[in-house]
């Protein structure tokens, strides 16, 4: 009879238990070496894009403080002297402090109206389920992607029929409009990541609704409110094509209706310095707004991602 004999085990080494290495083909060195190499790659994607954008903006500041003669002799130089001049030649002269407080009664007005109208949207179709909410989302998801060329001579008509054509009330009704769709689209996505609990707290305290969306809900979206209104801050205070087609009357122009009247207020000889402070002037509202609320736009973009 023959036996099948069993090889005898081999003895395991002292110590701990081999665990393969979760570490990438070539070691540590070769990862670390590919962050870095990525790392260096998106810093310099970022400083291309940086000088890009800054170097129109500084190149109309230097402008603003030349005379004609030097912009076009020397257009990438640094100016010769300050000249103020051209800055308050432009805000007396053309008229640029007039276009400046329509262009603040416009915007300021649309602004608060495009914010309460969109917030109280948002909130009811990101909270409360009826018949219609998401027709009335969809609705107002397609605004988004409507053409406003489309929409001029209807909207032309439509303003003339109410009496509000050449107002500064009924451009900000159009802006209002206008900003709408957007705003709702917003603040849709960003109340539905608000907690519930908070408001199912208030409203066995005993609130209404309505005190419940103004004292609770409304200051937790501060963040996504400020977001918003940057956002339809710069699209307001750039527009031109809906003042230009709703407001003819030249004691209510804009301040993108003064830019170009003001590059053309001396027939074919255009007042570029001028033009160029007139520009900067124009600018600054826009990036001081966006300086001092960088912080809570972050946070409110970030917001629904980071839930």
């Amino acid at each position: 009879m023959k036996t099948t004999e069993t090889p005898a085990p081999v003895p395991a080494e002292s110590g701990a238990p081999v665990r393969k290495s979760d570490a990438p083909p070539g070691g540590p060195r070769k990862g670390k070496k590919e962050g870095t190499t990525l790392n260096v790659f998106s810093h310099g994607v970022l400083v291309i894009w940086a000088i890009m954008v800054g170097m129109p903006l500084v190149w109309a500041v230097m402008t603003s403080f030349k005379d004609d003669a030097s912009i076009f002799g020397s257009p990438w130089s640094l100016p010769d002297k300050l000249n103020f001049d051209n800055w308050s030649r432009a805000w007396s002269q053309a008229h640029m402090s007039d276009y400046f407080l329509n262009t603040v009664m416009v915007v300021g007005g649309s602004l608060v109206g495009t914010l309460v109208l969109g917030s109280m949207a948002a909130y009811v179709l990101a909270r409360f389920d009826f018949p219609g909410n998401r027709f009335i989302y969809y609705l107002f998801i397609a605004g988004m992607s409507f053409p406003i060329m489309l929409a001029l001579v209807p909207l032309f008509y439509v303003v003339d029929n109410m009496g509000m054509l050449n107002t500064i009330h009924g451009l900000i009704l159009v802006y209002i409009a206008y900003s709408l769709p957007f705003t709702v689209f917003f603040l849709t996505g960003f109340f539905r990541t608000l907690p519930s609990s908070v408001a199912e707290a208030a409203f066995v305290d005993g609130a209404s609704h309505t005190r419940t969306f103004f004292q609770v809900m409304l200051p937790m979206a501060k963040p996504g409110l400020i977001s918003v209104g940057i956002f339809n801050f710069l699209g307001q205070w750039n527009q031109y094509m809906l003042p230009t087609v709703l407001n003819t009357d030249p004691d209510k122009h804009v301040l993108t209706q003064g830019l170009v009247q003001l590059a053309v207020s001396q027939g074919y000889k255009g007042d570029w310095s001028g033009l160029f402070a007139g520009l900067v002037m124009a600018m600054l509202p826009v990036l001081a707004a966006y300086i001092i609320f960088q912080r809570q736009v972050v946070q409110g973009l970030t917001a629904g991602a980071l839930k």
